[in-house]
Order: structure tokens, then sequence, then C-alpha cells
């Protein structure tokens, strides 16, 4: 008898586990909130389709080991001049994992004197940092490096 009982609460735990488990493991990997925007779709909203080509012009600035993934600084220095016709309109920091992508955008003219942007970031996991640049013909460049995260900041 306690044989029978012991068989039959076996299988009763295997049951719950085979349908427990993998319906916890797809809540994790569902994104988060209502504010989800994958990289590409963000580089597709700034630039309207337009081509991006990558450019020694853009300076980013990341450290390549970031101990605490919710403040990761981030520089952007472009080398462009800053003249009525010719200056650099926006620059917009994304980040390639991230459940949202964008993660910094600034609008600049040329009153601001110079293409330079300073900021903090969160990142959730190791990944790529990425500086897009929308210059006032509008053409873009970018420039990205990659960021080891060992503690993510996004929850």
């Amino acid at each position: 008898m306690e044989r029978r009982n012991f068989i039959k609460s076996i299988c009763a735990a295997s049951a719950v586990a085979a349908t427990v488990t993998p319906s916890a493991l797809l809540a994790k990997e569902a994104p988060k909130g209502g504010n989800v925007l994958s990289y590409d779709a963000a580089v597709a909203a700034i630039t309207g389709g337009k081509a991006v080509s990558d450019s020694d012009k853009v300076k980013l600035t990341v450290p390549e080991i970031a101990e605490n993934g919710a403040v990761v600084p981030v520089k952007v220095d472009v080398d462009n001049p800053m003249e009525e016709n010719n200056y650099v309109k926006a620059i917009h920091v994304l980040s390639t994992k991230n459940g949202n992508a964008r993660c910094a955008d600034v609008m600049l003219t040329p009153l601001n004197g110079r293409g330079y942007f300073a900021t903090r970031i969160k990142l959730g996991g190791t990944q790529d940092v990425v500086a897009l640049v929308e210059l006032s013909d509008g053409t873009f460049m970018k420039s990205a490096k990659s960021v080891k995260v060992t503690i993510g900041g996004c929850g």
C-alpha cells in the first residue's frame, strides 16, 4: 500500500514539474512592460530607412568592463563643424540588447558650438553601445563599442 502511494506521488510531482517549469522559464524570457523597442526598430525609427555608415568622426567613449550596469558612463564627441549649414543635428545613444534600445536622444543646433554629449546609461547585460549621429544634411553615421557588464542594471 505504501509503495503504491509513493509511486502515485512521484507521478503527480513529475506531471506538475513538467507543466510548471516551461511556463515559468518562458515568463522570464518575455519582455517586460509596454515600452519595448528592439535595436533594429529604433534605428529604423530614427533614420527612416536611410543608410547609416560607420565613421571615424564619431568618437564613442565607454568602459570596456562596467562593474555596475546601472551607471555606465558614455561620451560621444563628433568631429564635425557646427556652422549654419553644416552641423550635428542629433546624437542618439542606443544599446543592442536592452528591452528598449533607445537610451538617450539629444538635439543640437549650431549654437551648441560642439557636437558633444555625455551621460550615464543603464545596461541589462553585456552588449554593444552605439552612437548614431544625424547631420544637418540628413546623413547618418555611427560608432559602436562593446561593454562587458558584470552586474546588470535593468531590473
